[in-house]
C-alpha cells in the first residue's frame, strides 16, 4: 500500500486553510441562551467567549442572591453548550477529510 505522500500534505494544508476559515467565522457569529423565563440572558461566541449577561432587574432579589447566581450559571452553561455544538458543525466538515487520511477526527 502505497501513499501519495505529496497529496496527503495538499490535503493536511487544505483542511487547515478550511479550519482557520472556519474559526475566523465562528469568531463573528453570536449563540444566546436565558435562564429564570429570560430573565438572565447570555450571549457568547462560536469560539466559546461570553459577549454580553443581561440581567432583568426584577431577577435581582436582594434576600436571594443564591438564586440569581444559580440563574447566571445556568445560561452561561446553556450558552457555552450552544457555541461548542456551533463549534462543532462549522469545524466539523472541515475535520472530515481527517478520515480519509486514517487520522481520527472529533
Amino acid at each position: 500500500m502505497s501513499m501519495d505522500l505529496n497529496k496527503m500534505m495538499q490535503q493536511v494544508q487544505e483542511m487547515q486553510a478550511q479550519m482557520q476559515q472556519a474559526q475566523e467565522e465562528l469568531k463573528n457569529e453570536t449563540v444566546e441562551a436565558t435562564a429564570g423565563g429570560g430573565m438572565v440572558k447570555v450571549v457568547a461566541t462560536g469560539g466559546g467567549e461570553i459577549k454580553q449577561i443581561t440581567i432583568d432587574p426584577k431577577a435581582i432579589d436582594p434576600d436571594d442572591p443564591e438564586m440569581l447566581a444559580d440563574r447566571v450559571v445556568a445560561a452561561v452553561n446553556e450558552a457555552l453548550r450552544s457555541s461548542q455544538s456551533l463549534m462543532e458543525s462549522k469545524l466539523g466538515p472541515a475535520l472530515g477529510g481527517l478520515h480519509g487520511l486514517g487520522l481520527p477526527g472529533l
